[in-house]
């Protein structure tokens, strides 16, 4: 017997937001692993909020949702908003009721200074490595280093003369700019849009466009990401932030691979000061590495490792939407690479303990 196709739309609910997400759904233990770390932070976003005035939305709803545009690829926080208003399983993971009304899109950018800043972000990443599964899988001795490009919010158009230029007009919303015969440097451009990004190319055959850089530290047992810096572009931005991350995070008798742009002796001489054997691919000319570092086993080893580490920029600029930042400064694309990269970590994690499925998103 044929159903009938009615349009009376029931007045009660008796299913709940628990039951509507399967069991095996891999953002069940996605979550446990977030509000675990949230938990951890209480005390943190107590002291980033006042005692007085009317309460406001709660930190870690925020940060869920934050989580939730990294993971299904939402390219913008109005979009993500209007997701979660109708999106049963959204709506389970940041931790609203079926009911309860969705906050507006500005709400991200009000709270942008005060809890999507670098310093909450570094927080929320550094607390992945205080989890239980992190010691099972990560390794604390090999490590590899690299940087990327990411585009930023500024188009070519805005990179003026800093003497006095003025952007090009001529009476459209997109008026025509020719930089043919035009000498433009970092020294004597900057952009009007976004004043710390530079002018950068990769490599002689790679296209200049304005963008700073990310730099990545990964360990080599299972490819985690264990620290992020964000600089801007410069001819010794990859070696000094390398440096960085290094003495942060790594320990005296580590290794560190890493390509033929690190073969200098900035950082061999800097990486050894710090007790850390530079596993660095050689250049045909001129290497700073010698027969004292290559002929050990463990520098092939790294050489072949380290090229995990395009996995993680690879996965930010698909998965994660950072092939082009929205926001504008340094800092805040900073907060962006340090959770999208925290999400990274979480999504590893779940897949080396084989309960992430990327079918189920």
């Amino acid at each position: 017997m044929r159903g009938l196709d009615l349009k009376q739309d029931e007045l009660f609910s008796y299913t709940t937001l628990e039951q509507r997400i399967p069991n095996d759904h891999p953002l069940r233990p996605l979550r446990r692993l977030v509000d675990t770390i949230l938990a951890s932070m209480d005390r943190d976003f107590d002291g980033l909020y006042s005692r007085l005035g009317r309460a406001s939305i709660a930190p870690e709803r925020l940060l869920r949702a934050s989580l939730l545009q990294v993971i299904y690829t939402v390219r913008s926080e109005r979009q993500l908003v209007e997701q979660i208003d109708f999106n049963l399983l959204f709506r389970w993971f940041v931790g609203l009721s079926m009911d309860e009304p969705m906050w507006d899109h500005s709400s991200f950018s009000q709270n942008r200074d005060r809890l999507f800043n670098r310093e909450v972000a570094r927080l929320f990443f550094q607390r992945i490595k205080s989890l239980e599964h992190w010691s099972e899988y990560a390794s604390n001795e090999h490590f590899s280093v690299d940087g990327t490009l990411i585009d930023a919010w500024a188009s070519h158009k805005s990179f003026v003369r800093k003497d006095g230029g003025e952007l090009p007009k001529d009476g459209t919303r997109n008026p025509y700019a020719d930089f043919k015969g035009e000498k433009r440097s970092n020294a004597t451009h900057q952009s009007v849009t976004d004043p710390e990004a530079r002018l950068a190319r990769k490599n002689k055959g790679d296209a200049s466009r304005l963008a700073p850089m990310a730099h990545t530290m990964i360990e080599h047992r299972s490819g985690l990401i264990v620290d992020v810096e964000c600089t801007e572009f410069n001819g010794h931005a990859e070696v000094e932030a390398a440096l960085v991350m290094l003495e942060r995070t790594a320990r005296p008798g580590s290794t560190v691979g890493a390509d033929k742009n690190y073969d200098q002796q900035a950082f061999v001489q800097g990486a050894r000061k710090l007790k850390v054997t530079p596993h660095v691919a050689r250049k045909e000319k001129g290497s700073a590495i010698d027969g004292r570092t290559t002929r050990h086993p463990g520098y092939a080893t790294s050489l072949k490792i380290r090229k995990r580490i395009e996995e993680g920029f690879g996965w930010l600029k698909t998965v994660g939407g950072l092939r082009k930042t929205k926001l504008i400064g340094r800092a805040k694309l900073s907060a962006q690479l340090l959770l999208g990269f925290s999400v990274y970590n979480l999504i590893r994690l779940g897949s080396l303990s084989g309960w992430w499925r990327g079918s189920h998103v």
